[in-house]
């Protein structure tokens, strides 16, 4: 398969989704659009529109790929591909006019993620790779960082809003990052903190309590620009297991060794 050709066609659905987000943002009420899922997990009447458009789009571009999407609209399931989907990555962000907020795709191949497009809406920051090519944004290469020194180093994470029984844990593991790093930022979508890993913003993210479809696209990014993708275990089953870190390769193993010592198993 020419995953590469596969990868704009998906970029050119992402762009044309995105256009259509931000159509209906203009027209978006807070207070008649939104149903509650789970404490502070929410889905809008956009998202599901989202979706949709996104698994109709990828049907066609890839007819016997099943999916794994966030807000459910299809339960088709793949022999050999699956599209991962999030149609809006960071929507308490959306809701509340904040951002970043994207879209995020990833096709996995068997258990193999082999293409991930994730776009940050708001300023049109377009992150893309697909199998044993470079990672890039708008059109740029893109690579992690070369820092491997705490005191230089930059991190993000998001907060968990359930397993809160974790939270003691968590919240030692950020003390001691933000004692020895320069700083912690929570920006609200997880697949934008781990696209700036990638690019080179961030040196390392963690989080627990994620799905698949918040990390696909952007790990196989980071990834693909040179850092590494593990659990809290160091181990590679960060899309199912719920926990992730990702850093550039020369931060990684001081970084993973608080993550590791607050928050693995």
């Amino acid at each position: 398969m020419d995953f590469q050709k596969l990868c704009n066609k998906v970029i050119s659905l992402t762009e044309e989704t995105a256009q259509m987000i931000s159509e209906e943002r203009k027209y978006f009420r807070a207070a008649s659009g939104i149903e509650t899922k789970g404490h502070s997990n929410f889905v809008t009447y956009i998202d599901i529109m989202s979706e949709k458009r996104l698994t109709e789009g990828l049907s066609r571009l890839l007819p016997e790929a099943g999916f794994i999407a966030e807000e459910g609209t299809t339960s088709k399931k793949g022999d050999k591909y699956n599209w991962i989907i999030d149609p809006i990555d960071g929507t308490t962000n959306f809701i509340h006019g904040l951002t970043p907020y994207a879209i995020s795709i990833a096709l996995m191949c068997d258990n193999e993620i082999v293409l991930g497009v994730v776009l940050e809406i708001s300023h049109h920051e377009l992150f893309y790779a697909w199998k044993n090519s470079k990672a890039y944004c708008n059109h740029s290469e893109i690579q992690v960082s070369a820092n491997s020194q705490h005191q230089n180093a930059l991190i993000a994470t998001g907060f968990p809003y359930y397993d809160l029984e974790r939270m003691e844990n968590y919240i030692g593991s950020m003390r001691e990052i933000m004692e020895k790093t320069s700083g912690v930022r929570r920006l609200g979508s997880a697949a934008i903190d781990i696209c700036y890993v990638a690019s080179g913003k961030f040196e390392a993210f963690w989080e627990y309590g994620l799905h698949p479809w918040d990390v696909a696209a952007a790990a196989f990014i980071v990834e693909q620009a040179g850092g590494r993708v593990c659990d809290f275990n160091n181990t590679p089953d960060y899309l199912f297991s719920g926990n992730i870190i990702a850093s550039n390769a020369n931060y990684f193993d001081k970084f993973y060794e608080i993550v590791h010592r607050h928050l693995g198993t």
